[in-house]
């Protein structure tokens, strides 16, 4: 259908790009840099379609959602937003905006939510009011996390069954507590349990709960998460390590909305948003005959799916800063990350995601006393959290690596300053002096043992010490 479309935006190209683009689709536009102006048009009943920017010069395209709905219920509204937070998306779904666009975004994109708003039935505001603006549990502006976002605000305010699928250390719970703490059941409780941590033979007990003397050592009745989490939401960590007894019984109470405890006989109302997660690929179980493919339907009603950290370089710097601010809210000094540290941190593939990421941060704030963050530190605590040592200090090393590392931390800390010349020589002469004191020592000061053991002839070897200005000396004597 053609249609007239109010778009406001206070950057003129993107007023120009987006009246164009939907202009070739036959909509007539009406472009406005300011929200007073859009305000304006729509109080006169114009426009079939509002198209909003966030932050203009007069006022705040989401304030303005509310008083657009409240004055015209069917006019539909999609929010554009430089602002790409989790919090931004659930307000714009929260409001009421039939879309909510990260940008920058592609035109295509635009012109099909346009087609969607003007077809189909517009959504009506959430009633659980404002989000916190400290409440920020997920960072992220890359298109992969503004889709997450997406999806979250549209599902905060449901009941919906979802399946969050990432590898680990991605975030998933995180996820499960914003799609939570941002909904209709936060005033409930969230209840979260890890499958693969739990003895197979028990799970059904802790899911459902257990009578007095319904297997051996149940010497009272036990509660489950069911019921513990009644009105809220039980969050299922690792939903393809559950064993096939406790899928059956999981399905039932996805379908029936009932559940009994172990050894109990009455059934017991389900009134509880279930949210699951895994690392693994529950397609390729069910082929294996280890998940149940109708629980996985029931399950998968909303997939999400979070991105690896090596997917989405461009948020590194994001995370690392807000998990910095992080760790000073907890005590430790504040710091602040150098270009070199955030150039090394989006050289490295993170094999344990955000979780790696925000251990690292933690790491350097409680090791280093330097107010910046230079690339070294960032060097030698990776190193360090590989090899499970202290910082700095890795023991049981190979010389090689130990040179390795030094090596790598000192480019990575002297990079685009490095020395004319001599950095061959400068770097052998670092390595020489503790060898040749070391061998001394070793050799309780007889230079003759000392080049024995270096294999050096015994006037090379006198030769060094008088340019390296070592003294060959016994074990324990004074200087």
């Amino acid at each position: 259908m053609n249609a007239t479309i109010l778009v406001a935006d206070d950057d003129r190209s993107i007023r120009v790009v987006v009246s164009q683009a939907l202009e070739q689709r036959g909509h007539a536009v009406r472009a406005a840099s300011d929200a007073r102006t859009l305000w304006q048009w729509v109080d006169a009943g114009e426009g079939d379609l509002v198209v909003t920017d966030v932050l203009m010069p007069d006022g705040n395209g989401l304030d303005l959602v509310p008083r657009i709905k409240e004055r015209r219920p069917d006019l539909p509204i999609i929010v554009m937003s430089a602002q790409n937070t989790i919090l931004t998306a659930i307000r714009a779904n929260e409001r009421g905006a039939f879309e909510y666009l990260p940008k920058p975004f592609d035109l295509d994109v635009l012109v099909a939510a346009v087609d969607r708003a003007l077809t189909q039935a517009q959504p009506e505001a959430a009633p659980n009011g404002n989000v916190a603006e400290e409440a920020l549990p997920l960072v992220g502006r890359s298109p992969a996390m503004q889709e997450v976002f997406r999806v979250i605000g549209r599902l905060v305010n449901t009941d919906m069954t979802a399946l969050i699928n990432g590898e680990s250390g991605t975030g998933k719970e995180l996820v499960a507590r914003a799609l939570h703490d941002f909904g209709r059941r936060k005033d409930k409780p969230f209840i979260a349990l890890n499958m693969a941590a739990i003895p197979r033979e028990l799970i059904e007990s802790e899911l459902f709960g257990h009578e007095k003397g319904a297997f051996t050592g149940a010497i009272a009745r036990g509660i489950g998460k069911f019921e513990q989490a009644q009105g809220g939401t039980l969050f299922l960590d690792e939903i393809g390590d559950m064993p096939m007894e406790a899928q059956t019984r999981l399905l039932r109470v996805l379908q029936t909305g009932e559940f009994s405890s172990v050894g109990g006989r009455t059934q017991q109302k389900a009134d509880v948003r279930i949210i699951a997660a895994t690392h693994r690929n529950l397609r390729q179980l069910i082929v294996q005959g280890r998940f149940r493919e109708d629980l996985f339907y029931r399950l998968n009603v909303v997939p999400i799916h979070l991105p690896a950290l090596r997917e989405r370089r461009g948020d590194i710097s994001d995370l690392a800063r807000y998990f910095l601010a992080k760790a000073a809210l907890d005590g430790l000094a504040a710091k602040t990350l150098s270009t070199a540290a955030i150039e090394e941190l989006q050289r490295y593939d993170w094999p344990g995601n955000v979780r790696e990421l925000e251990n690292l941060m933690r790491r350097i704030a409680v090791l280093y006393s330097e107010s910046m963050i230079d690339a070294r530190m960032v060097v030698e605590s990776l190193a360090a959290g590989r090899d499970g040592k202290s910082a700095g200090r890795p023991a049981d090393e190979t010389l090689g690596q130990s040179v390795d590392r030094h090596l790598r931390a000192y480019f990575a800390a002297h990079q685009g300053r490095l020395p004319a010349h001599g950095l061959y020589d400068r770097i052998l002469h670092e390595i020489e002096r503790p060898l040749l004191t070391i061998s001394l020592e070793a050799t309780r000061g007889n230079q003759i043992k000392a080049a024995e053991l270096l294999g050096l002839n015994r006037n090379t070897l006198r030769k060094k010490l008088r340019e390296l200005d070592i003294r060959a000396r016994r074990p324990g004597t004074a200087e």
